[in-house]
This record gives structure tokens, C-alpha cells and sequence, in this order.
């Protein structure tokens, strides 16, 4: 590992606590012309017998705003000490996680992962657009049927068109033939730019894309693309059940990530990462936001630096080594949940490396789904329903469903 380690609680504290004394303070030094304060203190206690051991309610209540990209160098000076942890989470993510050459990325600390997805869309749109001349129908997303909806979003914020590839439907894979078959049907529609959307884990079903089968396909067919992966649910899981995974920046075809850290990696809701290879978050630059010191070449614009504390503070408490031992054993609870189904011969599609198991519906009772907190694909017609192995999901919890699927409560088929 390269910045990855696991530090004390007092060692977390006192690296916060020293980045809040780097950042400006509202109260004690005279800061005139930022549009912005602390927390309102008559609503949230400033009270330092309460945040001296809350280094993350001591940044919430400082309200540090880290707008801007601080990877490309320049930035508000203003809160350059929660910056620089921002800059370590980012390194931890690309190097230690996704094996990056060391500084060979950008990035920063989004709103989740559907604004990271709609981050690296629109970077590549305005990449064809500059550097080919394309136009906005010239351009289309490539994505499977089982992608995460922000892809239809940044489709329609940005003017340009969406191809789903078909998925196969007991085993969720991206076939070679459905790529080809999709990039000719969008080929006779126009479309001359690929940008590329393969997943890291699907929100639904934990699906991950051989994404070798996309490569394969666009190279046949002489495409110009750019590939992003959306590991919005798998960045923080994936690469530690995967030893194998050639989903990493060392994959020459991948330009950039989506992270979700409020779901792995538990943070606060509102806490995504975007990274992107060197040389490319250049074309999302906004040179209008010339007040903003370093320019802003993010979506969100201002976004809070507590976020970013959050993140570092969880994966420092744990470390690498804690983590790869949270993640080991989610996968024994999966694989003692699909121990039990099989025994009961209800069918399910579960990766072998993920913490999702999805169930075929003719197998669930609905009242049964819903007292279990089952979630189906869809509301209106549901063919599955999924069980997410996260940290609280343990088998003292899982035992009761699997009791009342014995007892008969599913309906066999």
C-alpha cells in the first residue's frame, strides 16, 4: 500500500483536528468576503467540551467547503487542510485500490454516484466534441439493460443518446454478440462517439461486466471510445474479493471510476468518488467560476469537506488489512445464505465475488419480501427480489427468512 494504513483513534483525531487548524476559522480571524460561515450555533453546538473528541462533528460544525479540484494543484486557500485530506482519500482510492501509477489520476469527493457517472459522461461528450468536432447526436452512451439509471439521467441532461446492450437472463452477462448487435443499431441511428459505461457490481444484482467483451466488440468495429466504470456499489468490495480483476487504471481501456463510499464503505449519505486518468477532467473545466480560486472542474460545484473527513477517518480506522477482513467475511455470510437456498432449490443469481443475492420472484411471497425488506427489481411487476449482505446483515438476521422459506412461505414452482 501506498498511503493506506491503519492509525489509532487518537492518531485520526489529531490528523483532523490539525487540517481544521490549516483550514480559515469563522470566529477567530476576519474573513470578509466568503459567502459562507459556520453551522448556525443556534442550532448546532459550538460547544468545544462536546467536538474536542468528534473530529468529524468539529468539521460538520466548521463547514469546510472544498469546491474545486484540488488534485490539479491550485485551490481556495481558504480550506487547504481538509483539501489535503480529500487528496488522500483520492490516493488511497486510486492507487492502493485501483492500482494507479502514483499521481497518475484526478478527481475528487462527489455527491454519490449518480452525479460521478453524469462527471465522467460529460467530460467525454465535451472530449468528442473538441477534439473531433462531434455534435451532441453524434455521441452515445453504451451500457447494458442492468445499469444503473443515472446513465437515462446524464443521457437527457446532455443531450445525447443511450444504447442499452442486452443481458442474458439467468447469468446477467454482457455477451460479445449483444455489444456488436447494440453498436450497429446505434451506428444506423447516427452515433460515431462510444462512451462507455461497464459495471462494477450492479446495483440490482451485483453483476459484474467482462468487460473484455466490450473492448472486443468496439475494436471490431472500429469504434471511438472512452470507458468509464461504474463501481458506485463495488469499488469498495470488488477489488478485495477479486484478486484477479483486471478492473483497474493498470487496464489500459479504462479512463475512470465511480465510487459510492455511503454504501461499502458506510459513510455519510452524500459521499461519492470520481476519479479520472490525468490529462482528461480538463474538459469539464468551467473557466466562468473565475472567483473560485483553481477555477471548478467538478459538477457539484461547492461540496462540504466533512465528507471527505468521513471517508479518510473510516478507512484509516480500519485499514487495509481490517478491510480485506470485513469484506471476507461478508462473502461467508453469502455463501452460507446461498448454502440455504439451494438446499431449498430456490433459484438465485449471485456473482461468486459479490454480497448481493437476488432471488426469482415466483419464489417469495410478497408479504414475505416486504417484512424482510426484500427489494424488487421493479415495483410495478417484479421478477426478482434481492437480499444485500452489508455490515449489520448478519446470519442471526438472515436465519428467520431462511426459516420461513422452509416453513413453506415461498410458493415452488
Amino acid at each position: 500500500m501506498k498511503t493506506w494504513s491503519k492509525k489509532s483513534q487518537e492518531e485520526i483525531k489529531k490528523i483532523v483536528f490539525d487540517a481544521l487548524s490549516q483550514n480559515i476559522n469563522y470566529i477567530d480571524e476576519s474573513i470578509l468576503g466568503i459567502p459562507a460561515s459556520h453551522l448556525d450555533s443556534n442550532v448546532f453546538s459550538q460547544d468545544a467540551s462536546f467536538l474536542k473528541d468528534a473530529p468529524f462533528m468539529s468539521t460538520l460544525v466548521q463547514n469546510p467547503n472544498n469546491i474545486g479540484c484540488h488534485t490539479l494543484g491550485e485551490s481556495e486557500s481558504f480550506f487547504a487542510g481538509t483539501q489535503n485530506i480529500e487528496k488522500e482519500v483520492l490516493a488511497i482510492c486510486a492507487e492502493d485500490i485501483l492500482n494507479c501509477e502514483v499521481g497518475g489520476y484526478d478527481g475528487y469527493i462527489a455527491s454519490g454516484g449518480t452525479e460521478a457517472n453524469i462527471q465522467a459522461i460529460w467530460i467525454y461528450r465535451n472530449f468528442f466534441k473538441q477534439e473531433f468536432d462531434a455534435t451532441n447526436d453524434d455521441v452515445v452512451i453504451l451500457c447494458s439493460e442492468d445499469c444503473h439509471y443515472s446513465m437515462d439521467k446524464a443521457a437527457n441532461l446532455l443531450s445525447i443518446g443511450v444504447q442499452k446492450v442486452a443481458v442474458t437472463e439467468n447469468t446477467r452477462e454482457v455477451l460479445v454478440e449483444n455489444v456488436e448487435t447494440a453498436i450497429k443499431n446505434a451506428k444506423s441511428n447516427g452515433k460515431k462517439y462510444f462512451i462507455v459505461v461497464s459495471n462494477m457490481m450492479t446495483t440490482m444484482y451485483g453483476s459484474v461486466d467482462d468487460i473484455n467483451n466490450y473492448t472486443t466488440a468496439l475494436t471490431n468495429e472500429d469504434c471511438h471510445f472512452k470507458l468509464h466504470i461504474d463501481a458506485a456499489y463495488g469499488g469498495f468490495y470488488y477489488p478485495f474479493s477479486d484478486k484477479n480483476s483486471i478492473l483497474t487504471f493498470q487496464n489500459e481501456h479504462i479512463s475512470s471510476f465511480t465510487l459510492d463510499a455511503h454504501k461499502m464503505a458506510q459513510a455519510p449519505y452524500g459521499t461519492g468518488v470520481f476519479l479520472i486518468r490525468k490529462g482528461l477532467i480538463q474538459y469539464a473545466n468551467t473557466k466562468e467560476a473565475s472567483y473560485v480560486e483553481g477555477e471548478d472542474f467538478t459538477l457539484i460545484g461547492s461540496r462540504s469537506g466533512a465528507n471527505a473527513v468521513a471517508v479518510w477517518m473510516i478507512l484509516m480506522k480500519n485499514g487495509p488489512f481490517g478491510w480485506q477482513e470485513k469484506v471476507f467475511i461478508l462473502q461467508k455470510r453469502c455463501q452460507w445464505m446461498c448454502e440455504q437456498l439451494s438446499e431449498m432449490g430456490v433459484e438465485y443469481y449471485r456473482n461468486d465475488f459479490s454480497n448481493i443475492i437476488t432471488i426469482r420472484a415466483e419464489f417469495v411471497d410478497p408479504a414475505l419480501a416486504k417484512k424482510y425488506g426484500l427489494v424488487p427489481d421493479n415495483h410495478k411487476n417484479p421478477k426478482w427480489f434481492k437480499i444485500v449482505v452489508m455490515d449489520h446483515v448478519t446470519i442471526e438476521k438472515l436465519m428467520p427468512l431462511v426459516e420461513e422459506l422452509k416453513k413453506g412461505n415461498a410458493v415452488f414452482v
